[in-house]
């Protein structure tokens, strides 16, 4: 438990510093504060504030004794929870340095240190939220078990998010999709056929998805499995 805490320390310190540098900026140069990445700092942390919420209710459930609550419960939350995880990993597509306009004033190694930071947030939070929900997993599904991890379920649970999280990650950059757009399902399903129809489009979103499906699972199996390997 002690190297997850450490991780968590350490993730909550680089949201910290890449905010700060967020916010500074714009007094230290005397420029305007580029708001939207402080509105992706705040999606990015979205999730981990559906999974407090979610593991709150799930504590209710537990105490009230319903099984039926519990995993009901745990199955909207966690549907929740993978709309919105995409929110945390897209910060890395804020290397573009879309922010920067011509002649600006911030030196460009402020910026470098600033986006690199902001997305190196976006990755860990992502990373830890995923490590979270596998142990939320294992605690309800296994809970008893002196290595609840050993089993193969959570892992395939694992490998399915990394998947899916890039392609919410294309949708969020390419066609500007949010994850409430999925409350207009018509609306959605259609300008997702319109977007793939477009020749080239397919091949475009299948490397997107690879690239980033695979920098995700090394930076779990570097990052995250140690800690786990240590719980």
């Amino acid at each position: 438990m002690i190297a997850v805490a450490l991780l968590v320390i350490g993730v909550a310190l680089l949201n910290v510093y890449a905010s700060a540098l967020v916010v500074l900026r714009a007094p230290l140069f005397s420029t305007r504060l580029y708001r939207p990445m402080v509105l992706n700092i705040g999606l990015s942390l979205a999730p981990a504030v559906v999974l407090a919420v979610t593991f709150g209710a799930m504590v209710v459930s537990a105490f009230l004794g319903s099984s039926l609550l519990l995993w009901s419960t745990l199955a909207v939350g966690a549907l929740v929870w993978l709309l919105a995880l995409p929110n945390s990993a897209y910060l890395i597509t804020e290397l573009n340095f879309s922010h920067r306009q011509e002649g600006e004033r911030v030196p460009l190694w402020y910026d470098i240190v600033l986006t690199l930071s902001l997305a190196l947030s976006g990755m860990f939070n992502t990373l830890l939220n995923v490590l979270l929900v596998q142990m939320l997993y294992v605690l309800v599904a296994r809970p008893n078990e002196e290595d609840p991890l050993g089993g193969n379920d959570s892992w395939v649970i694992v490998a399915v998010v990394l998947v899916l999280v890039p392609f919410g990650m294309y949708l969020g950059r390419y066609l500007r999709f949010n994850s409430w757009d999925v409350t207009h399902p018509r609306a959605f399903a259609g300008k997702l056929v319109r977007h793939f129809r477009t020749r080239g489009t397919a091949s475009e979103a299948l490397g997107f998805c690879l690239t980033h499906t695979v920098l995700l699972t090394i930076l779990y199996v570097v990052v995250v499995i140690p800690a786990v390997v240590l719980l």
